[in-house]
């Protein structure tokens, strides 16, 4: 909300009075020179605004703005709407009897006057919050799809859809081809929905990806295979994640790793949209060791540094009681992240919220180190590290005024991914200071490469598990290890990271029988029945071959901007995977059920979910 004075309203283009130009020439080096350092478009250099009407946001409470834009909306002569080409804003109108004139002016101007205020930015008063209305948009699609950013989203989404299909099919010679969606369970991967069939105990699954469908269309001479293809997975209440889902699905004979990403680097070039900064290639990498090790994580956001850093070697000779405890280990190691002027921006409250997420989400201790803070807020054991070796974790670190190091100790892989949680959630409480880490406009494309191919079971950690899936091929350097060391095994899988979110990932693919039987019989100990028709198919003569999957609702999400990948489908399922337009999924009378052989088996509480189904529908918040 916005609460202003009238500079000045015309029909034509605002003059700026001089009270405005006076704002901006004193701001305008400060902003050029801000845009600089966080590399973000500056929408509002060289002109009479100080920013857009879309823009707005909790940051820019307090402060005084100039916006600049068209009357859309008047409600009751106490605010209006603002519009530019970014966005929208409420103004209040000012009820003081010395606005009076501006008052009038602003609730007799007709709409799609052109408006210039001035005026500070506040929040709506309590109680006068927008509720929460994602319920009611799902409800209400078809009314909700009229919106403008939902009609901006998905004309996006098609163009970029069809630019696709234009670079895969007319420019590289792939082959649309529709896979089927009724199939079999695969073994490994996520858990599937299974569909009844009319014969007793015999149930189809709906396919997690085309996986087994691609690798055969390259036994069958295709070549090159491509799909917008409808993939399912019964992954539960996931907030960003859909039961049905939409992914660009790629498969080419006689190729390798370079040869995909390379593809893929062409293909997000050539569709990239227009309004954005074009995507330049080739797009960086990392082993998935080294992503661990900076970031804590296998989707590093590279947009920003705050990297781990191990300071084992600063330490070893400590005398503090945990940080000896965990060198003395096997794969022990202390590592830290620094958080530049983390003593400016963050309280206490935040320091101690850190490190109880730490201990109730990973069970590991993270001491706050201050090395240069004016502040006493080091513990005991922090100021003992500090007499030991405050110079050196300065200089290892390159600590500046106000830097604050969250200190931890543990096995390498565990420490190491604390600290990739806590490295996100310090950006979040910056970034809701004020202070732009992340920037909004800049697209970080990462790839992720060397995966282990298979990781031990967290049931049964004397098993293994397909780090990917079954189908991955191994590291060639590594297929001596497969009869020996399986877990020290690298894979040729291979993901595409952007902004810190895994947009794509694929491998390339066991073209040679005899390996893919051994390691799904004898090191995965999967049922070979389950994919006999697959390794006879391999056992006639498949090509090398490898391939890749997008996630569409991922990418356009990122692209547009959108705070869910709900706003860039047309109908989408709720977080619990309800469709609340249609109260989808419904219940079937037993007569309906019966020649699929299927009774329904009721829980204890089975009255009440009787009852349930026989009352008015109330959609979920």
């Amino acid at each position: 909300m916005f609460s202003c004075w009238l500079s000045r309203l015309c029909r034509g283009l605002s003059t700026p009075t001089g009270r405005v130009t006076h704002l901006i020439q004193g701001s305008l080096s400060r902003r050029l020179m801000l845009s600089s350092q966080r590399r973000i478009p500056e929408l509002s250099s060289f002109v009479a605004r100080t920013n857009t009407c879309g823009e707005l946001r909790s940051s820019h409470l307090g402060q005084e703005v100039t916006l600049c834009g068209w009357i859309q909306y008047r409600r009751q002569n106490i605010f209006l709407v603002l519009r530019d080409f970014h966005g929208l804003v409420q103004v209040v109108i000012p009820q003081d009897e010395s606005a009076a004139s501006v008052k009038k002016i602003l609730c007799e101007a007709p709409m799609e006057s052109v408006v210039q205020v001035s005026g500070t930015v506040i929040s709506r008063p309590p109680g006068q919050e927008n509720p929460k209305t994602e319920a009611l948009r799902l409800q209400y699609r078809y009314l909700d799809l009229r919106s403008f950013q939902m009609q901006y989203n998905l004309r996006l989404r098609s163009r970029m859809v069809m630019k696709m299909r234009e670079y895969l099919c007319n420019l590289h010679g792939f082959v649309d081809i529709e896979t089927p969606t009724l199939f079999k369970r695969t073994p490994g991967g996520a858990k599937e929905f299974v569909i009844p069939s009319r014969e007793p105990g015999k149930f189809y699954c709906l396919p997690q990806s085309p996986q087994q469908f691609k690798q055969l269309l390259m036994v069958g001479g295709l070549d090159r295979y491509f799909q917008v293809a409808r993939c399912y997975r019964d992954e539960g209440s996931r907030p960003d994640r859909q039961p049905e889902f939409t992914q660009i699905d790629i498969e080419m004979s006689f190729v390798d790793q370079i040869g995909i990403r390379s593809l893929i680097e062409g293909l997000l070039q050539y569709s990239w949209p227009s309004d954005k900064d074009p995507v330049v290639v080739p797009f960086p990498s990392m082993t998935f060791a080294e992503a661990l090790a900076s970031y804590g994580t296998d989707k590093p956001d590279t947009r920003f540094g705050m990297k781990i850093v191990d300071i084992s070697d600063v330490f070893r000779n400590t005398k503090v009681g945990f940080l000896q405890d965990a060198l003395s280990k096997p794969q022990g190691t202390v590592k830290a992240i620094c958080i530049s002027e983390g003593t400016k921006y963050l309280k206490r409250k935040d320091i101690e919220s850190l490190r109880k997420l730490a201990a109730d989400h990973f069970n590991q201790e993270v001491l706050p180190v201050f090395p240069k803070a004016n502040r006493n807020w080091n513990s005991p054991v922090a100021k003992s590290i500090m007499e030991e070796q405050r110079s050196e974790l300065i200089r290892l670190m390159e600590i500046q005024e106000d830097g604050v190091v969250l200190l931890t100790a543990g096995e390498h892989r565990k420490a190491c991914s604390v600290l990739g949680k806590l490295r996100l959630e310090c950006a979040d409480l910056l970034e809701a200071r004020g202070l732009v880490l992340r920037d909004p406009a800049l697209f970080s494309f990462l790839w992720v490469v060397d995966f282990p191919l298979f990781l031990p079971k967290e049931e049964n950690p004397g098993e293994l598990e397909s780090a990917h899936h079954p189908f991955t091929a191994p590291h060639p350097s590594d297929i001596h290890l497969l009869h020996t060391e399986p877990k020290q095994v690298r894979s040729q899988h291979y993901d595409l990271v952007l902004n810190g979110n895994e947009i794509g990932g694929g491998s390339i693919r066991i073209h040679d029988a005899e390996l893919q039987r051994y390691i799904l019989a004898t090191l995965l100990k999967e049922d070979v029945k389950l994919l006999s028709h697959l390794l006879q198919a391999l056992d006639f003569g498949a090509p090398p071959h490898g391939g890749i999957a997008l996630g569409l609702d991922r990418l356009i999400c990122l692209v547009t901007g959108a705070p869910s990948i709900r706003d860039v489908i047309a109908f989408p399922k709720s977080f619990r995977g309800h469709d609340l337009m249609s109260n989808a999924p419904d219940s079937l009378p037993p007569e309906e059920l019966k020649p699929y052989h299927i009774q329904v088996s009721w829980p204890a509480d089975s009255e009440a979910e009787k009852s349930s189904l026989n009352q008015p529908y109330h959609p979920e918040s």
